[in-house]
């Protein structure tokens, strides 16, 4: 079972691409030096004026009781004032308590609804978990071909693992038309993430490719 205190973190950037420069999140570098009362007050003040990310951050802090006291009915307040502005993070959050039943009744259909908003604003994990939920036929019809979808397409933003899933999809034809060569091709990117499995199914196929051609 996943927990949320294990899966989520503040988020200190409002997009990773700009890492390099000081994320505009009101609190961030209180948060860094440790000033965590003061990046409270700073994360209450923008999230209060419609922050979303500065709202993820206050319901992190309520969840895990930093500078302020442990309170799950505020978190999950603010996780949903974040969600309702479509940040992904919190979306997925959500879907995290709703599959355990942590703070919220649990439900796997709710699970796979805000998987499925976060997966459509792009977050990989939550693409993931949304097809194995359709993988799995759990809080959703059994449906091979969506899984293989959304598990494309966190493939497609370079994870490993979807990679390897797309790959073993493609092999046996599972929700997709069975395809060696693109099983091949995303093995192989798998492999060159390290993973050695991936690599050594790649090299597999291919040797049955190559045997099926002479």
């Amino acid at each position: 079972m996943r927990h949320l205190s294990l899966l989520l973190c503040l988020i200190l950037g409002a997009t990773p691409a700009l890492a390099a420069e000081p994320p505009p999140v009101p609190g961030w570098q209180d948060y860094r030096d440790g000033k965590l009362a003061h990046a409270r007050q700073l994360f209450e003040e923008a999230a209060g004026a419609g922050d979303r990310v500065a709202a993820f951050n206050l319901a992190m802090l309520y969840w895990h009781g930093e500078a302020v006291a442990s309170s799950k009915p505020k978190a999950l307040y603010w996780l949903h004032r974040a969600a309702e502005q479509q940040l992904p993070q919190a979306e997925h959050a959500l879907g995290i308590l709703y599959e355990n039943g942590d703070a919220v009744p649990k439900s796997l259909t709710r699970a796979t609804y805000w998987f499925d908003r976060a997966a459509n604003h792009g977050l990989i994990v939550a693409q993931i978990d949304l097809g194995t939920q359709f993988f799995l036929g759990r809080g959703a019809p059994q449906d091979y071909a969506r899984a293989a979808y959304w598990y494309e397409k966190a493939a497609e933003q370079g994870d490993a693992g979807a990679q390897y899933l797309i790959a073993s999809m493609y092999e046996f034809g599972h929700g997709v038309r069975r395809d060696l060569e693109s099983a091949i091709r995303w093995y192989a990117k798998a492999g060159v993430q390290g993973d050695v499995a991936a690599t050594l199914k790649a090299i597999e196929l291919a040797k049955q490719i190559n045997g099926q051609a002479l």
